[in-house]
């Protein structure tokens, strides 16, 4: 289901995080739930993989990651300050120490000119620490390919939190 490079990040990233003694958890909107779905799907992995929070509507932002309604409409679901306070949130609501979020536009439909098909918005907590981001335009290459590309930045930044 997933290519071998995400599989093999993902692997890594489980054991990294078990020998640091640390929780994942994850917030996804536009991928649906595939990075929580990636790590899941490699045994063992419940030792590191407390949960995933599938936020596809903003009122599931609201609810269960604690995104204020203001924040929703002055910024759109797709933007650096949502995916900041749903990672934040999501670590707030879990048991986690790690929690990653990514929310973007996959497509075909639903771009504007201001957040065009293929962006996406990923961010990454960690408790004590500031709260990274990352921003991806990647065009319209296909909906699968945009949340592939979505779920291998959400590793990276996992990844890079954990250092």
């Amino acid at each position: 289901m997933f290519p071998d490079r995400l599989r093999n990040l993902a692997m890594l990233i489980l054991d990294d995080a078990e020998q640091a003694r640390l929780r994942i958890c994850t917030a996804e909107s536009c991928t649906g739930g595939l990075v929580a779905a990636l790590f899941t799907d490699i045994a063992g992995s419940s030792t590191v993989f407390d949960r995933g929070f599938v936020t596809y509507s903003n009122r599931a932002k609201e609810e269960m990651l604690g995104v204020p309604g203001d924040a929703l409409a002055d910024y759109g679901a797709v933007s650096e300050p949502v995916a900041r306070m749903m990672a934040e949130g999501a670590l707030e609501a879990s048991r986690a120490n790690i929690a990653v979020a990514i929310t973007g536009v996959a497509g075909p439909g639903g771009g504007t000119r201001m957040k065009p098909v293929g962006t996406v918005h990923v961010a990454c907590a960690r408790e004590n620490r500031a709260v990274v981001h990352e921003m991806l335009q990647v065009g319209e290459i296909g909906r699968t390919e945009v949340r592939m590309a979505a779920v291998e930045c959400a590793l990276k930044l996992i990844q890079f939190q954990m250092n």
